[in-house]
């Protein structure tokens, strides 16, 4: 039988064959957001903090690579973390680690210019993702836990264990701080629907550590330029209402960024502003970047919480996409008209 997006390792059995490696590299998806950082500085950083304290342990270089645009708050949060983030067209480096740990994701689409890296190093790649869809070739140990708000969720219990303390509540500062802030994020700050008793138990175990979580939220979220706020301006513009007022699509192009001095990192939270308009169950971007001759257009969708909220990875699955119930997203080689169009039809 082939092998299927599903859990065949357990935490534990991933923290002794993390114990055993001499050297890590953590890997997430393209553009990544607060959860996927803040997995990734959290495991580095608790490997590091498991070679200090642990004289049974080899000692490790763990080191996290990044690629496509990083949001504003990056440096921030990374502080003295060994990290390196690449372009698309970035040539990686002569480095071939013992073991790869890939978070928040498990799509060789996801990974982007990752993907012909880490193909021939499957059998030594770990994934530990939340997420309904991934490709299990991608490695060869999975810990997938679709039912976890963020994949820091997650790493909690992991890094608890790397670092051989009772709980989340008692991980060092440096460690607690980035899962509170994947917990927060892909949480919408505590506001959506997969908020529950264990994610705020979490929350607050973390903060117990010594999470800063006011700084964390002025950080992220109140760091914004100029150029941001006039690109939402021109979203807005092209908000129009789709399927008996339900859906919300807003779209942006390459000239939008251009003139207004954005970045692609600048439509963060974009999706989520019309899901306060009453009628709206689901709200989508989409934003088409690349040259006239072979442009892209990606697809991020949200969907407003209820009793029977929109399964917009279904959706997104029909596209070659996926995600979670209420927020996925999809990435197609066409032009913005034609992927509007694949997107609309994929809702009937």
């Amino acid at each position: 039988m082939p092998d299927s997006w599903q859990t065949n390792a357990t935490i534990e059995q991933i923290a002794s064959r993390i114990d055993a490696a001499r050297s890590i590299v953590v890997l997430t998806h393209v553009k990544p957001d607060g959860d996927a950082i803040g997995a990734s500085l959290a495991l580095v950083r608790a490997v590091a903090a498991n070679r200090r304290t642990s004289p049974s342990s080899v000692a490790c270089p763990a080191e996290a690579w990044y690629t496509g645009p990083m949001p504003l708050f990056f440096n921030a949060v990374s502080r003295q973390t060994k990290a390196r983030c690449f372009g698309a067209t970035d040539e990686l480096p002569a480095f071939d680690p013992e073991l790869l740990v890939v978070v928040d994701t498990g799509s060789w689409s996801q990974l982007d210019n990752f993907a012909d890296w880490v193909r021939p190093r499957a059998a030594r790649t770990i994934v530990i993702d939340h997420h309904r869809n991934g490709d299990p070739d991608t490695a060869t140990m999975r810990h997938i836990d679709t039912s976890a708000a963020a994949v820091c969720q997650t790493l909690g219990t992991l890094c608890a264990r790397l670092t051989r303390v009772a709980s989340p509540a008692h991980l060092d500062e440096s460690i607690a701080e980035p899962l509170y802030l994947g917990l927060a994020t892909d949480t919408g700050w505590f506001r959506h629907s997969n908020v529950t008793p264990a994610v705020m138990h979490l929350a607050a175990d973390l903060i117990e550590a010594g999470t800063n979580h006011e700084r964390l939220f002025q950080v992220v979220e109140q760091r914004d330029r100029p150029a941001r706020l006039r690109l939402m301006a021109r979203a807005l513009a092209s908000l129009q209402f789709e399927m008996n007022g339900i859906c919300a699509v807003m779209s942006l192009r390459q000239q939008d960024f251009d003139e207004t001095g954005a970045a692609p990192q600048d439509v963060g939270g974009f999706v989520d502003i019309p899901k306060s308009v009453e009628q709206v169950l689901v709200s989508c971007l989409l934003t088409e970047t690349g040259p006239a001759h072979a442009p892209i257009t990606k697809i991020s969708m949200r969907s407003k919480g209820g009793p029977d909220p929109i399964d917009v990875n279904a959706v997104t699955v029909r596209l070659g996409g996926g995600g979670h119930v209420q927020a996925a997203g999809a990435r197609l080689q066409c032009s913005l008209e034609e992927a509007r169009r694949r997107m609309l039809e994929a809702f009937a």
